[in-house]
């Protein structure tokens, strides 16, 4: 019969020193791993924490947690991986003051997706945002049409920044209400102002077929310029 506190399990759960060295190396391993995957995410997986902060609180989480659930777990190994951890903190957080590059690896840059109330098409497709959630997030804003849009950043945090037109200067814009998007076409039905269903560019168009000028897609929207409601 094991006794309540036996040291040497409680401590070290029976194992020799020398695991110690391995703990280092596992711990060290998954914090690379860790980062890189949430890296790969993208922001909006991480959204309102930076990627470097939530593999902290990952790590963290998951040694603190595992020794006081599991008998197999030793607290001195949990420890050791807290201290490699710090570190690791410690030399991520170093390095990201040094180098500007480094710095935008972990925590990302600022990204512009509309400019002039059209897609920046260079920099939407480097984030992992997709179209439709994108709208949602103008429409949160009272965004109608991409014409009331001057400027809109995607940030760091996964946040969405946006500049607008002052009332007295929205043009004609893709609209992102659903009820008018949906009704993209690649038939122009009458002579008017339209805007590219995939990059935003709006102008005139007649009726008919036609594609677009900066994107060389052929689905239209009809444009609206109404302006924001606040």
């Amino acid at each position: 019969m094991k006794e309540i506190f036996e040291w040497d399990r409680l401590l070290f759960n029976e194992l020799p020193e020398v695991f110690l060295l391995e703990v280092i190396f596992r711990s060290t391993v998954m914090f690379i791993i860790l980062l890189l995957t949430l890296k790969l995410a993208g922001k909006r997986g991480v959204k309102q924490l930076s990627i470097f902060e939530t593999v902290i609180i990952i790590a963290l989480g998951s040694a603190a947690g595992d020794p006081m659930f599991y008998e197999d777990v030793g607290i001195v190994p949990a420890i050791i991986v807290f201290a490699v951890i710090m570190i690791l903190y410690r030399t991520v957080t170093w390095l990201t003051g040094k180098s500007k590059k480094f710095e935008e690896f972990i925590e990302g840059k600022t990204e512009c997706l509309i400019q002039d109330g059209k897609f920046s098409l260079s920099s939407f497709k480097k984030e992992t945002l997709a179209q439709d959630e994108f709208f949602s997030e103008l429409r949160v804003k009272s965004i109608e049409h991409l014409g009331q849009v001057k400027h809109a950043f995607i940030e760091p945090s996964g946040e969405v920044s946006v500049f607008y037109y002052p009332d007295e200067e929205v043009g004609y814009g893709l609209p992102i209400l659903p009820a008018l998007f949906i009704e993209k076409s690649k038939i122009i039905p009458t002579d008017g102002t339209y805007s590219c269903s995939f990059c935003g560019h709006t102008e005139k168009q007649k009726a008919g077929t036609a594609k677009c000028k900066v994107c060389q897609k052929d689905e239209w929207v009809e444009s609206i310029n109404t302006k924001r409601i606040t």
